[in-house]
């Protein structure tokens, strides 16, 4: 059975603080990125753990298969009964009804107390992990040509068409689930709705036996299609992770990505799960993994959900308490968390997108005035113990780290996959395109000698509100729980984040941001 061992990394405080400064556009040192053994030097656990483990598994004869590049993982391959002699347990092996796939649990289990300074937690255990989910991309009836549906909705944020032309920029689509993108679909696809440039392409990347060939299926099709079909130019990457399990695949993911000595500027992933459903451990455990590669200059984006307060699907019910659901990763508080929008003229918040407050991760000061500001206006913290308190109250954590933070189309997008051109809607749309934005505002700043973007939240919240970058978006509501849910209000809500982005706006705060960063 497969076994991970996470250990305290000697650091975390240190590393958390270094992202806040260089990410921050106050500070001088904005921008100013980490190299790979600079972020390893605050991640690597401390010599001692890492003798004390070696020791306890040489006991039971065992190696570890890999490490995480700062050593703070370690992924074993065990006897079950090993397992169950290194940790007191009594694992058993069970296939997952939805995925078909081996996954192991046990009823109890005891860290040896000579370890228990050692790790932060071992993995599987007691609960068992949701796979990794994708929001339930739906087919919109009847289907709609591509062009009338893309050139009308993608003029809203003034995307240029140049192609760009700066090195060593690129985005990374992460796939799961075996989910495949083809490159016959991408070019049908450009000839109808980029005739300007008919010939764009993406390379394919396998982690864990992940598939890379066959027939194009809905969600790569659509990350890949608004991608490659709007950075221009941009080298775009589909790498497919054939792990289903959420922790294993998710993990192995950020590592790969990580272990590179120049990581991508850009990540968009359009897979999640519910935040109630993942152990606080684990959850705070691959946040840190994303803040080590937004020290590393990569801006992560993940689709906010498709179940608007019930979380990453649609559900009328939440729970014997009737609590919404959070979507993680997109409350992880280091990455950007994209929501959708729909309709023209105007443009409203999408019923669907997910979007709420995190039971895990506190509240970052980054958006403490913009989410204070909602729950005013929402009358929560003055209306939880009145005589006929807001239905919205005692349902989240009025404390927790809030999203989504930009949002964009996400209804009636057409993609292409496997031949047949279709409609469809989901928040997994607007993180590909909110992707696609980024990465050519990267270019313009590398062809200027300055860095990139890397975690965008700080400049999103401060800068670019302040000069007006975003669309405010104040119609519409995120339903689901039996609820109306959150609904959009002036400022930053909790459906679509601070609203739409302007593209030429946003690279004109960009650029002057980083007028003092040097690459």
């Amino acid at each position: 059975m497969p076994l991970s061992l996470a250990l305290h990394p000697n650091n975390k405080t240190g590393l958390i603080d270094t992202l806040m400064d260089i990410s921050n556009p106050s500070s001088v040192n904005y921008g100013q990125h980490l190299s790979k053994s600079e972020v390893n030097a605050f991640v690597a656990p401390s010599p001692e753990s890492v003798q004390a483990t070696m020791n306890w598994l040489a006991k039971y004869n065992v190696t570890p298969q890999s490490t995480s590049p700062a050593g703070d993982m370690l992924h074993l391959r065990v006897p079950i009964a090993t397992a169950n002699a290194m940790l007191s347990a009594n694992y058993q092996a069970f296939v997952h009804e939805e995925t078909g796939t081996t996954l192991h649990k046990t009823d109890s289990y005891a860290i040896p107390a000579a370890m228990q300074p050692y790790l932060a937690f071992v993995h599987p255990t007691t609960q068992v992990l949701p796979p990794i989910s994708k929001p339930p991309l739906r087919r919109v009836a009847p289907p709609v040509a591509a062009p009338s549906i893309s050139k009308r909705k993608l003029a809203l944020y003034n995307l240029p068409t140049a192609p760009a032309t700066a090195p060593n920029n690129s985005i990374v689509v992460s796939g799961f689930l075996n989910e495949v993108a083809n490159q016959t679909d991408l070019t049908t696809f450009l000839r109808g709705t980029r005739p300007d440039f008919p010939n764009g392409t993406f390379t394919a990347q396998s982690l864990d036996g992940g598939p890379t060939t066959g027939p194009g299926t809905l969600e790569a099709s659509l990350d890949i299609e608004y991608t490659v079909g709007l950075a221009t130019n941009v080298p775009v990457q589909f790498i497919s992770v054939g792990s289903a399990d959420f922790f294993t695949g998710i993990a192995n993911f950020l590592n790969f990505l990580l272990d590179l000595e120049t990581p991508p500027p850009v990540l968009t992933t359009s897979f999640g799960a519910n935040e109630n459903a993942v152990p606080p451990e684990i959850a705070e455990a691959l946040c840190f993994s994303m803040a080590q590669l937004g020290t590393r200059g990569t801006s992560i984006l993940f689709a906010s959900g498709d179940g608007g307060v019930a979380g990453i699907r649609p559900n009328d019910t939440c729970g014997d308490d009737g609590s919404f659901i959070p979507v993680f990763p997109a409350t992880c508080p280091f990455v950007t968390a994209v929501g959708s929008t729909e309709g023209v003229s105007p443009e409203n918040a999408a019923t669907f997108s997910s979007g709420g407050f995190s039971n895990i991760f506190p509240r970052p000061d980054y958006q403490a005035a913009g989410a204070l500001k909602y729950l005013n206006m929402l009358n929560i913290t003055t209306n939880s113990n009145a005589s006929s308190p807001s239905p919205l109250a005692g349902r989240f954590n009025t404390l927790g780290r809030a999203f989504p933070d930009v949002a964009m189309q996400g209804r009636d997008i057409a993609i292409l996959a496997a031949g047949v051109t279709e409609p469809v809607l989901g928040t997994s749309a607007s993180s590909p395109m909110f992707a696609s934005m980024v990465a050519l505002i990267n270019d313009q700043l590398l062809n200027a000698g300055r860095p990139t973007l890397g975690f965008l939240n700080p400049l999103l919240y401060s800068n670019a509100a302040a000069a007006g970058v975003f669309n405010d978006i104040t119609v519409g509501s995120n339903v689901g729980c039996g609820t109306a849910g959150f609904p959009a209000m002036p400022g930053w809500d909790a459906i679509t984040g601070l609203g739409t982005p302007d593209y030429v706006k946003l690279l004109n705060v960009a650029m002057a941001s980083n007028q003092s960063s040097t690459l």
